[in-house]
């Protein structure tokens, strides 16, 4: 992550003023800042509340406007229309639901004698300390209490027991009302305080895009137009489509209880659009209530199982369909981050901050995308990778995974050959290891552990090549016989190693066997017949092995950059004994990383004039470059004699002792 005091230009913006800020603060400094706009949202819930809602309807609004001012509507004109008719939708809505709300509250008693006998049935077939039993002794206690509470007709006669008597005071119109309206104008003060703030904004939209560029970074323009954009895009697509899914999914609902023949079906079925946007439960929560009716009214269990289906069903179609046909792109989002940030918003707004979580955390990763100083909500919140697949299977291997390494490597290799993985992922992740074990950051242990995996996961890996081969024979009967067309999966065409004999070895270490047989799996998927060696397999007597080989091509693979002129002297004992082979040198170095911040390994000159002084007959930094100059069709170079010094005939073996005292004067 570049530093970022380090700010171009000599004008201090309110933006670079708050980015040097943030980036020199100590931790503690950051952790109580956090907790302090924690406690201000918490306690400014009154104000901050609608202050995002009006945000969110904005984000919603903003392409309606647009879209208005392009048929030529003036600015005005445009805001207007749409605050109308989208405040005019969900003003119809709150009247449809309170009617429902009311009528449901009048037919409640007629399902109390229903829920007591139902509940009296389920008794008699329960044991007598089941949860049944303990609903049923909870539901008559209810009736206890509804009794004591409506007069029945013996005491209304005043045969039975004493009255209760309550002093209720003589109270106008006009303190009624008063009563009435103090209750009402919390709630319709915030609704016209949300309608003022959404007007204002539409219209003054691109003066706060300015005064935002401004204030985060007027140095960076481009950065901060593209968090704009898409934080806009993106919370403005979820919530038309969120609400265009939510009237999929609640029309067969409210449509389905109708026929069903569950009471209120339509506020149910407004409940369910309403609710859904609660993430995960929200189907959940809506489907309770519906359940609830339908064990009340109904005297069987058939409209309880009805119900139940209708719901399961709506949600299946919804989930495997509806959603990903509609949702175009993601929110950005985890959806462990969409069930954290539920319940962080749920404790500090309420039920209405539980509706608001998802759109608002969304906000608050694109701006952690672009901006470096809030990168932690990416980072935590965002459905990306923080680590490159590389730097990912390194970790995985280091800790002796390899059921996991292997599956991901599977999942990247339905796309793609195995010689993209290993160069992209495979010899990546060894250099990362070599880089940690040139520095010391690798015990024994950790290094034994790492080799023994990453041998397991290659193993696993030999079915690729297989595969690929087998397609590859495939595709290229399918063209001989003139069918044109080649395997699902785009198997390869053209065997760039076929008929091409290959032995690869480790140069110095375990890390450099582990690199010759990843280049061994890509060449093999060539087509190539290769021979896999360990650096063990250096010695005399293999050398004399290789004598007897046909012409082909001897590899050695290098992590170091730098191999010592001893290892390197291999090239030679090589061309000396099997001098119809060509031998190359691989030393792998590592592209940067610029999310890991990874180095370019640089090759000084003088190694690649050594390799080559020493007899090689060429060298190799990369994949690509190693398997074309393997697959050549060259000669190999004569083997080299070595650059010995004369030796003068007066020279004699002088005693150890000798040379000491020599050297000390």
């Amino acid at each position: 992550m570049p530093k970022i005091a380090e700010i171009e230009g000599s004008r201090q913006d309110g933006g670079a003023a708050l980015r040097h800020t943030l980036a020199q603060a100590p931790a503690g400094t950051v952790v109580l800042t956090t907790l302090a706009i924690v406690a201000a949202l918490n306690l400014g819930r009154d104000v901050f509340l609608p202050l995002a809602i009006a945000m969110l309807i904005t984000f919603a609004l903003s392409p309606l406007v647009t879209r208005l001012r392009g048929f030529g509507l003036p600015m005005i004109a445009s805001v207007l229309a749409a605050v109308t008719l989208a405040f005019a939708v969900i003003g119809m809505l709150f009247l449809v639901v309170a009617g429902q709300v009311g009528q449901l509250a009048q037919e409640l008693p007629r399902f109390q004698d229903n829920i007591v006998t139902k509940l009296g049935a389920l008794q008699e077939t329960g044991s007598e300390n089941g949860l049944v039993v303990r609903l049923s002794r909870m539901a008559a206690e209810i009736n206890a209490q509804i009794a004591t509470t409506v007069p029945t007709d013996g005491t209304a006669n005043g045969t039975e027991g004493p009255l209760a008597v309550e002093v209720v005071e003589n109270r106008g119109p006009f303190e009624t009302l008063q009563d009435i309206a103090l209750q009402l104008i919390k709630p319709i003060a915030t609704a016209g305080i949300v309608i003022v703030v959404v007007v204002f904004m539409l219209l003054e939209r691109d003066e706060l895009r300015d005064r935002f560029i401004r204030l985060v970074g007027a140095n960076d323009i481009n950065r901060t137009t593209q968090v704009i954009e898409d934080a806009g895009k993106r919370v403005g697509t979820y919530l038309l489509i969120q609400l265009l899914v939510n009237i999929i999914y609640a029309v067969p609902i409210g449509i389905g209880l109708m026929l069903i023949g569950v009471p209120n079906a339509v506020l149910w079925g407004l409940v369910t659009l309403v609710v859904r946007f609660v993430p995960y439960i929200g189907p959940v929560i809506a489907a309770i209530f519906p359940l609830f009716l339908a064990f009340a009214v109904s005297p069987d269990w058939s409209m309880v199982i009805w119900t139940a289906a209708l719901f399961l069903t709506v949600e299946i179609v919804s989930s495997n369909v509806i959603e990903p046909w509609l949702y175009g792109s993601r929110t950005g989002i985890s959806p462990l981050a969409v069930i954290v940030a539920a319940i962080f918003w749920t404790w500090i707004w309420g039920p209405l901050g539980l509706v608001l979580s998802t759109p608002l955390t969304v906000c608050l990763v694109v701006v952690g995308r672009y901006i470096p100083q809030f990168a932690v909500f990416d980072v935590l919140f965002g459905d990306q990778p923080v680590l490159a697949a590389h730097s990912r299977l390194y970790q995985r291997l280091l800790v002796g995974d390899a059921v996991e390494s292997t599956l991901r490597a599977e999942e990247l290799l339905e796309d793609d050959f195995i010689t993209n993985y290993h160069r992209d992922v495979g010899l990546p992740a060894l250099l990362l290891a070599q880089r940690d074990y040139e520095r010391g950051g690798l015990s024994q242990e950790q290094l034994t552990r790492f080799a023994d995996t990453a041998e397991h996961f290659l193993d696993e890996l030999d079915q690729v090549v297989t595969d690929e081969l087998s397609d590859a024979k495939g595709a290229t009967e399918a063209h001989k016989q003139g069918d044109g067309e080649t395997p699902d999966g785009g198997a390869k065409m053209d065997l760039a190693g076929a008929h091409r004999r290959l032995v690869l070895l480790g140069g110095r270490t375990r890390l450099d066997d582990l690199a010759a047989r990843m280049l061994a799996q890509a060449a093999a998927s060539e087509g190539a017949e290769v021979t896999v060696l360990l650096r063990a397999d250096l010695t005399p007597s293999w050398f004399a092995r290789v004598t007897h080989m046909g012409p082909g091509c001897i590899l050695l693979n290098f992590l170091d950059t730098a191999p010592s002129r001893a290892s390197l002297l291999h090239i030679r004992r090589l061309k000396r004994t099997a001098p119809q082979m060509r031998v190359g040198i691989v030393l792998w170095q590592a592209p940067e990383d610029p999310r890991e911040g990874t180095p370019l390994r640089r090759i000084s000159q003088a190694k690649l004039a050594e390799i080559m002084e020493i007899g090689a007959d060429f060298h190799a930094t990369s994949m690509e470059d190693a398997l074309a100059l393997a697959f050549e069709d060259a000669a190999p170079r004569p083997a080299t004699k070595p650059n010995k010094r004369p030796k003068s005939r007066t020279t004699r073996l002088v005693p150890a002792r000798a040379v000491a005292v020599s050297e000390t004067g």
